[in-house]
């Protein structure tokens, strides 16, 4: 196995194997949008899963409303025992009656750990909505799981931190988001020198995500960064298309094994 940290009572490998690749979130094209898409199907989903437990990663994260996902997510968690991989959800709310229905349900399949997608976060943030952030909060707690919440601007996360709500925090390496000026996908390098610093004044442990610019920059640079630049508990969480090269989720955790010095 990867090195592990302990990130809010779970045994958790500082590489963690995300999902953007598997609903078509590309942050390039449509056209990539549609052949990531094609490519997983349910099945490539779970089979990417069991290599990457093989390979020594033991933690998955998804969205938790990408049907075809969430069908895989349903099936791999199968049988209460779990994955082998254990799941942290990224919650959203538009497939449920509300936020707390979309808790419960995450709860119900499975998963670990759960944060609030950087899109809503973003918009609680720009309106300063504290209420609604504490309710969505308190309800993950009464299920005894660790929540937190991913954003796209260090700005909303420093906001959060002051309010003492969440377990940990889930940082963009890039203001690619909603709340860069609402101008659409931006990658500028700048942005994650800002991302590491947030991180490392934020007191609770981090999910470094993006790290790569979604495919922009170079792998090995791209876990050099991060792992030199965040704190010693943090993880990073890393989308691995199969369909560009089957290999990848070997090499990737090679280079994270390599990078830490395993």
């Amino acid at each position: 196995m990867l090195p592990t940290v302990d990130f809010c009572g779970l045994k958790v490998t500082r590489l963690i194997l995300g999902a953007n690749p598997f609903g078509g979130f590309s942050h390039q094209t449509p056209e990539r949008d549609k052949t990531m898409i094609a490519y997983n199907t349910g099945e490539r989903i779970k089979e990417t899963w069991q290599r990457a437990h093989a390979a020594g990663i033991n933690t998955m994260i998804t969205n938790n409303e990408t049907p075809h996902v969430i069908q895989a997510v349903r099936e791999y968690l199968a049988g209460g025992g779990g994955g082998p991989l254990q799941w942290i959800s990224q919650m959203a709310s538009r497939n449920h009656a509300s936020m707390l229905d979309a808790v419960d349900e995450a709860v119900a399949i499975g998963a670990k750990a759960m944060y609030f997608h950087g899109g809503l976060t973003d918009d609680l943030f720009l309106r300063k909505d504290e209420k609604t952030l504490r309710s969505w909060v308190e309800r993950a707690r009464s299920h005894k799981v660790p929540v937190g919440v991913a954003a796209h601007v260090p700005a909303a996360h420093d906001w959060v931190d002051s309010l003492k709500l969440v377990d940990f925090h889930v940082v963009c390496f890039f203001n690619c988001g909603s709340v860069h000026a609402k101008q659409g996908h931006k990658f500028r390098l700048g942005d994650a020198y800002r991302a590491v610093e947030c991180i490392r004044r934020l007191p609770k442990p981090c999910i470094g995500y993006k790290i790569m610019g979604a495919g922009r920059i170079d792998p090995a640079m791209a876990f050099e960064f991060a792992f030199d630049n965040i704190k010693p508990a943090d993880v990073v969480n890393v989308g691995m298309h199969r369909g560009d090269k089957d290999g990848m989720v070997e090499e990737n955790v090679a280079l994270v094994q390599r990078t830490l010095g395993g």
